[in-house]
């Protein structure tokens, strides 16, 4: 006997957050499905079915949306990179700030969330300095398929790397091995690039290299230089940034740069504040705001990252920095903060955490997500500790994707 997939047609109503837009079965629950626009009519396969809702596969639009164009990549539908190719890119963004209104509304119960329109990206295709493939069996560069996360899709273009990017990785060619888990490409502000081979285990792989880039091993935190520098640097303002194989930074650096000065708009400092950035990384928050302070103590858990941050303000003499994790330095620390930054991973503040900045009672929380569910999670505790949302800011720093970055203003009540 078969498996026999359901196949009903649905009219999809709006956005959610994953890339998926919502509509209604027959029975009432809500079904998921990708690649669709609020109001059209399509036909689906349930592919997950739960007492509550179920997922579907688009297998055609009966009745399109006069909103939808055609996308730019020949591979949009099957690989899972690209969500929203069919969607105008302002529609993009007002599909984000729906999105991040309604998380805040749902998770955190805020009845009316102050979020303003999205910043755009100056490009919204080519900005990613970063980009991250699989290997397919055969060795091929690819990504993670749309239906299938544990199956890769080799690829043949791409649009979301920047110029450089999209010259170099059709060029690459790295045998199948066992134990490599992602192969990754950056591009700093001087045009010089870096290959990443991170891998399970210390075993080095085997290669041949007829492109100027530097290369590097990464396993675990280990970092093994093969080839050039482990690290490149980045500008953003003017401003030049360190940045090593295993450190975080922005993906899109108009973006970045825009994120940069709206919190040197949004926050109170003066030369008596004391400022505390969490997950402070190589320094890109930190760098521009501690001019403005007369103390900025930063908390990141990466030792890379400790050490970029240690190279990247190195001038400032108001600047301290301690390394580890949040949840376990902030329990300890006695700041008398008066400004809180955090810019914690897409899981959000880890509880001890977010505790132990309450109990510093800071005037200001500035919170830097790039997930909305986490985040209206978070600001949900926030609310309840007796912090107000003032403002909250969607920057697409994705184009083409559902992910958001978001930057919220809150003060004590």
């Amino acid at each position: 006997m078969t498996d026999q997939k359901a196949v009903i047609d649905v009219v999809v109503t709006r956005f959610a957050y994953g890339g998926d837009l919502i509509g209604r079965l027959p029975d009432g629950r809500a079904v998921f499905v990708p690649m669709a626009l609020p109001g059209e009519k399509v036909r689906l396969e349930l592919i997950e079915e739960k007492p509550r809702f179920a997922r579907a596969r688009l297998l055609e639009v009966l009745e399109p949306s006069p909103d939808r164009i055609q996308p730019r990549c020949v591979h949009f539908g099957e690989c899972g990179g690209c969500h929203y190719q069919h969607i105008p890119y302002e529609r993009q963004l007002d599909a984000k700030r729906e999105v991040v209104r309604d998380q805040l509304q749902r998770i955190a119960g805020i009845e009316d969330p102050p979020v303003a329109a999205t910043v755009p990206s100056p490009n919204p295709f080519y900005y990613r300095n970063n980009v991250q493939f699989h290997q397919a069996p055969d060795g091929r560069l690819g990504y993670m398929k749309l239906y299938a996360n544990d199956e890769v899709l080799p690829i043949r273009e791409c649009h979301l790397p920047e110029p450089l990017l999209n010259d170099i990785w059709p060029q690459l060619e790295i045998d199948r091995q066992v134990g490599i888990e992602r192969i990754g490409l950056r591009q700093g502000s001087e045009d010089e690039a870096l290959l990443i081979i991170q891998t399970q285990d210390a075993g080095l792989p085997e290669m041949e290299l007829n492109l100027p880039l530097s290369v590097v091993h990464r396993s675990g935190e280990d970092t093994v230089v093969l080839a050039g520098s482990d690290d490149l640097w980045l500008e953003v303002r003017g401003r030049m940034f360190r940045v090593s194989a295993g450190s975080f930074f922005q993906v899109n650096l108009p973006v970045a740069e825009a994120m940069v000065e709206h919190l040197l708009r949004i926050l109170p400092l003066t030369e008596q504040t004391t400022l505390l950035d969490v997950y402070c990384g190589v320094g890109l928050f930190s760098a521009f705001l501690a001019p403005k302070v007369q103390r900025l103590v930063g908390v990141e858990l990466a030792e890379s990252a400790t050490e970029d941050f240690a190279i990247n303000l190195d001038e400032y003499e108001n600047v301290e920095l301690y390394e580890g994790a949040a949840e376990e330095i902030l329990p300890h620390m006695n700041v008398p903060a008066d400004v809180v930054l955090v810019d914690p991973p897409r899981a959000g503040l880890e509880r001890p955490a977010l505790d132990a900045i309450v109990a510093l009672q800071p005037e200001t929380i500035a919170y830097v997500s790039c997930d909305p569910a986490t985040l209206a999670r978070d600001l949900k505790r926030l609310i309840a500790a007796g912090y107000k949302v003032n403002q909250v800011t969607p920057f697409d720093m994705f184009p083409q994707t559902y992910h958001v970055e978001c930057v919220v203003l809150m003060s004590k009540l």
